[in-house]
């Protein structure tokens, strides 16, 4: 590292500072709400680390009359204090909600009240279980999911580091599907497989991908890298990187000088400047 120049954060210090922004964040909205006070206590405030927090959360969340909160606890707790890929995963996640949602206030609000970003950490569990051959767990963990927060990701689908799930209802992804890092999607988009068939079926999304509300994405195919993928869409065919796809079916728009986009929309959230690129049509 150049001499003078600040040491990067590595993972544990990134994490232990999202943790304290997130209690002091609950610590000010137990001041200014009353009504709240014993929820964020019980929830945060009296919680020693995150991974025992979202934990806790998860567990009241998902838990029913035969699958108890305390099993759902212990199950978590292993899971995210014994992973280090899954803290880090969860750290990046809520960064991602924090940076790219305008409408989210704080850390402690998404840890809270982001179905998406719950969804999302519960998958990541699930997905464990999947790997470690507890197949029945995992599949009852996400039906759970799916019951509670309208999110239903197949435990075998592998997730990156980064992920925005945007208001999250309606989100269907496939068994084989696989989302890279720094992905952002709305809600209703499906990315599933074409019909009967089994083996490796659903989309692949590449690093920093936008999806719009309400696209669906079908079969084993390709999303480059930093590509576009306009809100209603329906695409069965690969896209490049840093391209942009859509209609019903999608097809690749070509700009009016370049086709590629300058910015990384998964991280941006822009959904309609490349209209102006390919079209003269304005409101």
């Amino acid at each position: 590292m150049p001499a003078g120049e600040p040491r990067r954060p590595d993972a544990a210090d990134e994490a232990q500072w999202v943790w304290a922004e997130i209690k002091a964040e609950a610590r000010r909205d137990a001041e200014s709400e009353p009504a709240l006070a014993s929820y964020l206590y019980s929830t945060i405030i009296s919680h020693s680390t995150l991974d025992r927090s979202l934990s806790f959360h998860l567990g009241n969340k998902l838990c029913s009359s035969t699958l108890l909160s305390t099993l759902l606890y212990d199950l978590f707790l292993n899971a995210f204090s014994g992973d280090p890929d899954l803290q880090s995963a969860a750290v990046a996640d809520l960064r991602a909600t924090r940076t790219r949602d305008p409408a989210c206030v704080s850390f402690s609000h998404c840890l809270l009240n982001y179905k998406g970003f719950l969804a999302c950490q519960a998958h990541r569990v699930a997905h464990k279980l999947w790997t470690q051959s507890r197949r029945p767990l995992a599949l009852a963990l996400q039906s759970r999911i799916s019951d509670v927060f309208a999110v239903d990701i197949h435990p075998g689908a592998k997730l990156g580091k980064g992920i925005l799930f945007d208001h999250a209802t309606g989100v269907v992804v496939g068994e084989t599907a696989v989302i890279g890092d720094n992905v952002s999607l709305l809600h209703h988009v499906t990315l599933g497989g074409t019909g009967k068939a089994g083996g490796d079926r659903h989309p692949k999304i590449g690093d920093g991908v936008l999806i719009g509300a309400g696209a669906t994405i079908l079969g084993n195919v390709k999303i480059g890298a930093g590509a576009n993928i306009g809100a209603g869409s329906v695409v069965l065919i690969e896209v490049p990187p840093r391209a942009t796809a859509v209609g019903n079916p999608a097809r690749v728009v070509e700009g009016k000088e370049a086709s590629k986009l300058d910015e990384c929309p998964g991280m941006s959230m822009d959904h309609t400047s490349f209209i102006s690129d390919w079209s003269d049509y304005t409101i």
